[in-house]
């Protein structure tokens, strides 16, 4: 009897936690993770093809080395700094973002200035990676959105009742949006 007690108690809890929410949970949580990934991927892509693009406009124009030295350090500080998909805190996404927004800044005063070199806007190679680049770019937009959306099911998935007892009894917690960049809403200034 006590065997069987025990057994129809066993399937009680399981049912409850089937309905409490906490699979649904898991499912978009590991879905956030993957489209995180994808996010990282995109951001990797281009900062692979970054130092291709340094060494065409090095090799082809007489160029402003203080635009070429801040996108270079501004790759080595995006591509060091990297956030765990199990701590995608609005904190921690934040600083990924100010640091991928370092570099957009960056490469975007460097494909403006090369306006100024015909030379070099006339070279094949410059104007193969400038269309990767302009593609990778568009990669990382619609890699963001599709995040942004996989964040919003979980964060509101977590915050409804009763999802938000299983949450808070499992350690579900928000994760953090990208956020449009301050500086986006200027055109880098570029002087000769």
């Amino acid at each position: 009897m006590k065997k069987l007690f025990s057994a129809i108690l066993f399937v009680m809890v399981a049912m409850s936690f089937s309905s409490c929410g906490y699979n649904s949970i898991v499912q978009l949580d590991e879905d956030t993770k993957a489209k995180w990934g994808t996010v990282q991927s995109q951001y990797q892509r281009r900062a692979d093809l970054i130092p291709n693009l340094v060494a065409t406009v090095k090799g082809v124009a007489n160029f402003e080395k203080s635009t070429l030295v801040e996108v270079t350090e501004a790759r080595a500080k995006a591509t060091s700094i990297q956030v765990d998909p199990n701590k995608l805190t609005p904190e921690n996404v934040q600083q990924f973002q100010q640091a991928q927004g370092q570099l957009s800044t960056a490469l975007g005063r460097l494909l403006v200035a090369s306006e100024a070199y015909p030379t070099l806007r006339a070279n094949d190679n410059f104007t193969a990676l400038q269309g990767q680049l302009e593609g990778t770019e568009n990669r990382i937009s619609v890699a963001r959105m599709d995040f942004n959306n996989s964040v919003q099911a979980y964060n509101s998935k977590i915050r409804t009742f009763p999802n938000n007892l299983t949450s808070k009894m499992f350690g579900f917690s928000p994760k953090g949006y990208f956020e449009a960049d301050a500086a986006a809403k200027n055109a880098p200034k570029v002087e000769f």
